[in-house]
């Protein structure tokens, strides 16, 4: 299977190189960075370290990956499977055959989930791990299925990404993806996955505005699909 990754990037010089470094290239066809408006070398960076670098001016994690999904639609020779991660290095890249296994073996889509017995001490804030609870409770209760996180590692089949029609631009991506996953009957699977703290501050969680609105983003999305 041809896998191609995505990593949506706004400010992360500092950590695209380790990130692009540690994932398995025995496992990947392309690496595509998508540069969020970024004003530090994210984009110098990322291209040095053998990467395929985008540039998407409007700002929002949903806006840079649907500029990867653009660029990954427009291919040739389409990727089997699409991998996303983040370019903080609180993923671990290297533990990516553990999302694909479970794609080689039937699954639609997988998500990583960022379980406390796998989790770096202070690389979750309160509000993150609350908000995970909350909106995974409430799609438990109105979806009927149970996730265990919002984890932005995760892999999906190219072509079941594309029938999901993904719109929005910014904090209710991940939830977005998941919730449309379960309208369409997908095969979802979920598999604990590490997670350690980010290198530099978040721009969401690291902020009280950017943790209201991305938690207000999130709740309204969950009800938006029903």
């Amino acid at each position: 299977m041809q896998v191609d990754v995505i990593i949506p990037a706004f400010n992360e010089q500092n950590s695209i190189g380790s990130v692009i470094r540690d994932i398995p290239k025995d496992l990947v066809r392309e690496i595509i960075v998508v540069d969020n408006n970024s004003s530090d070398e994210t984009s110098i960076n990322a291209k040095n370290a053998g990467a395929t670098v985008l540039k998407q001016p409007l700002q929002g994690y949903g806006n840079a990956c649907l500029k990867g999904i653009d660029y990954a639609t427009n291919k040739e020779a389409k990727a089997d499977v699409l991998v996303f991660l983040d370019a903080d290095y609180s993923d671990f890249p290297e533990e990516m055959n553990l999302l694909l296994n479970k794609i080689w073996k039937g699954a639609d889509m997988v998500i990583g989930n960022r379980v406390k017995e796998k989790r770096e001490n202070g690389s979750m804030t309160i509000p993150q791990i609350f908000g995970n609870w909350l909106a995974c409770n409430l799609m438990k209760l109105m979806y009927g299925y149970r996730y265990r996180d919002l984890g932005p590692f995760r892999a999906i089949k190219f072509e079941k990404l594309t029938q999901l029609g993904m719109v929005d631009q910014t904090y209710g991506w991940t939830v977005e993806m998941q919730v449309k996953a379960l309208k369409e009957k997908f095969n979802v699977q979920q598999v604990d996955v590490s997670y350690r703290k980010r290198i530099g501050q978040s721009k969401i969680s690291g902020t009280i505005k950017g943790s209201i609105l991305a938690g207000y983003k999130i709740i309204t999305t969950i009800f938006k699909y029903k």
